[in-house]
């Protein structure tokens, strides 16, 4: 019954919701709880300690505050950052990154794939191809840029200097872009809102931010050119105006129209330009901070711009934990045309590497395969060319390090692709070769040989136990890949539904994150998970997570669709998601309100199709081939033809209702032979 508002109290949900007078007249127990609950509202809830902040004397702290110790064991300040500065003792924040790591490990797989390492404290600001990438917004794991809403940001300012980067950072808040200020900044980069300074002297300040007051040291600068005033008072000014209190704003004013008039400064004008920087700083953001963060973020669109192998090799590595964000990233690979190629026993190490023009997933992926089996394979492989089969593999690994669980688990990854052999039979054949590989260790052990290991390298492996197993179909190969890494490799079940995916959705388990409440979204995947619940009505309903190229998310489903669905759930098999965005919680979650299996995409469309004659010159045969075709797949679809002229002038046509039709293979197959590839497009 408290309304979901920031920062709302008690006081406030009692005079807005009229129930809780009724409820304390009906209770006493309720009441009781209500006086409770309004006397330990705004209490201090439990210590914490600052995530970054590290406090600096001159002499022993316990000369100037009380300490104690955090629940890690480390000393911990018994007052709180304001006091602490009150004090006159110095606060800083020591901020540590993980991108900085990606970084480094990035700079690390360069040097072992390259013969030249850049010095990335020195590349040039002004390098084309990542502005090429930052104005196309294909940012996905660079540094601060990767959220759609800055991706399309970026497509709007389409920044070419390190300036815009800087600015950018500072703009992306909530402030700035509900005030205006970041559409003035776009508008007046592109030359489409005319940029004018209120004084001659603001020009050098403001030039760089199109006018528009960004930093916290522009309000700053302002103020002592304006009104004289020294570095210091003009940082209390900043201090005052990012706190918004009255008494002390007044007095700045003051001071600031005062400066002014000893400057000659126009009154007017001097009134409106503190206006204008009081109402910006509360938007103000620190320049220097901004600044930093640009280069880390320059510094990885760099890295993904020239060397994308071993930029993402680190990224995923960093992000191993992080299943949604793994499988974007692999996503963006293969959007980028990088090969992504599932861990291999004869090439991968503990994190991924490059190989060639591959990104190879690392041995530390795999479930069930601990750091000492994975450091005992790849010391293992060291001593040879490479590992021929599975009973060389067994035979060289430390059967102790590497029991059969880890050997089941390198299978059904791929690890073992290269031994030549298909996964089924070398699943078949495991038992064998792990006794074989036991059995000649043991004799090592104990000093023994045979006569054949005198003439080991001449000797070809043994390559099964005879037995001939047919491999896995790509359904069953998919399933264990995703059963040992946790995400598909070598394919993913909606790749055969690619072009249904770009007509009948509108949304991914990305965007939905961006998208806000009560939105209605179309989205396609594989329910991997389901959590049937109760309602209080004694009703089934389910919580399903849906994972689809982008990652996963999760999809309520009331009663009485889960009714309709729960088979098709249990299944697996790729599902068509219609609902609204429901995004109160820490992660948003789609609300179902139609579920139906991908493959009826087609069938259940309603909407408009287009059909595109890309043919410089139309014959009278080929238009009757559509009629036809059309004709012989009846619907309710509006339907529209669209031509492009010799001259490229555009026309398009709608046909006839007698002539409308329902989507189907067959008609998309027919259309694509006669018209071209995409020649039908679903609206």
């Amino acid at each position: 019954m408290v309304p979901n508002k920031l920062n709302v109290t008690l006081d406030d949900a009692f005079k807005e919701e009229k129930q809780f007078d009724k409820l304390r007249k009906e209770s006493t127990k309720v009441a009781e709880l209500l006086d409770i609950a309004k006397n330990l509202e705004g209490l201090q809830r439990h210590c914490s300690t600052h995530a970054a902040g590290v406090v600096i004397s001159s002499k022993a702290l316990t000369e100037f505050c009380p300490l104690y110790k955090g629940g890690n064991d480390e000393v911990v300040t018994q007052y709180a950052m304001a006091s602490v500065e009150k004090l006159g003792l110095l606060k800083m924040d020591f901020l540590g990154l993980r991108t900085l790591t990606v970084i480094h490990h990035a700079l690390k797989l360069i040097k072992q794939s390259k013969d030249k390492v850049p010095d990335i404290s020195m590349i040039p600001l002004d390098d084309p191809a990542t502005y090429t990438l930052l104005c196309d917004a294909k940012t996905l794991g660079v540094f601060q840029l990767e959220s759609s809403g800055m991706r399309d940001l970026l497509k709007k300012l389409k920044p070419d200097c390190f300036e815009d980067i800087i600015a950018l950072l500072a703009m992306y808040r909530p402030g700035p872009l509900e005030s205006g200020m970041v559409d003035d900044y776009v508008k007046r980069k592109h030359g489409t809102m005319s940029l004018k300074f209120e004084l001659p002297q603001l020009e050098s300040i403001l030039k760089e931010t199109q006018g528009v007051i960004l930093y916290q040291e522009q309000v700053m600068k302002i103020a002592s050119v304006l009104a004289g005033f020294s570095l210091g008072d003009a940082d209390l000014l900043r201090r005052a105006m990012g706190k918004k209190k009255v008494e002390e704003m007044a007095a700045q004013r003051e001071k600031f129209m005062s400066g002014s008039a000893v400057k000659k400064i126009d009154a007017k004008k001097a009134e409106k330009i503190f206006d204008l920087m009081e109402k910006f700083a509360g938007y103000g953001f620190n320049k220097s901070h901004s600044a930093a963060y640009a280069q880390v973020s320059y510094q990885t669109a760099y890295l993904k711009a020239h060397y994308p192998l071993e930029f993402f090799g680190a990224l995923i590595t960093s992000d191993m934990d992080n299943t949604d964000k793994v499988l974007r990233y692999i996503h963006d690979c293969r959007e980028m045309k990088i090969t992504v190629q599932p861990p291999d026993v004869n090439v991968s190490h503990r994190g991924f590497s490059v190989s060639g023009n591959k990104l190879v997933f690392g041995l530390g992926a795999i479930k069930n395969v601990g750091s000492k089996a994975i450091d005992n394979i790849i010391e293992a492989r060291e001593g040879l060319e490479k590992f021929n089969s599975l009973s060389q593999l067994c035979e060289s690994v430390d059967l102790q390090l590497a029991n059969k669980r880890v050997f089941e688990s390198l299978i059904k990854s791929g690890a073992c692709d290269s031994l030549g052999q298909g996964r089924a039979q070398m699943l078949n054949d495991l038992q064998a070769s792990m006794e074989q590989g036991q059995a000649k260790q043991r004799d090592q052990k104990l000093g023994q040989s045979s006569m054949f290991d005198t003439f080991a390298e001449d000797v070809v492996p043994e390559q099964s136990n005879g037995n001939n197993v047919e491999e896995w179909d790509e359904i069953d190969r998919l399933k264990f890949e995703k059963e040992s890494i946790g995400f598909y490799i070598t394919g993913h079940p909606l790749d055969r539904f690619t072009k249904d995916l770009s007509w009948f959705t509108d949304a991914t388990s990305a965007s939905v994150a961006e998208a806000g409440s009560s939105k209605s979204v179309t989205l396609a995947g594989i329910p991997i998970k389901n959590l049937p619940k109760t309602t209080r009505k004694g009703d089934k309903m389910g919580i399903v997570t849906l994972e689809d190229l982008h990652g996963s998310i999760e999809v309520i489903l009331w009663p009485e669709i889960y009714a309709e669905v729960e088979s098709l759930i249990l299944a697996e098999e790729p599902i068509l998601v219609k609902g609204e965005v429901d995004s109160e919680g820490t992660m948003p979650k789609v609300i179902a309100k139609e579920v139906f299996p991908l493959i009826q995409a087609k069938q259940r469309f309603q909407g408009r199709v287009m059909i595109h004659f890309r043919t410089l010159g139309l014959e009278k045969k080929m238009l009757m081939a559509v009629k036809d075709i059309l004709a012989a797949h009846k619907g309710n679809n509006d339907t529209r033809l669209h031509f492009i002229s010799p001259d490229n002038k555009e026309r398009v046509v709608t046909v006839s209702h007698d002539l409308r039709i329902q989507p189907s293979d067959e008609v998309i197959e027919e259309i694509q032979s006669l018209l071209g590839e995409d020649s039908i497009v679903f609206e």
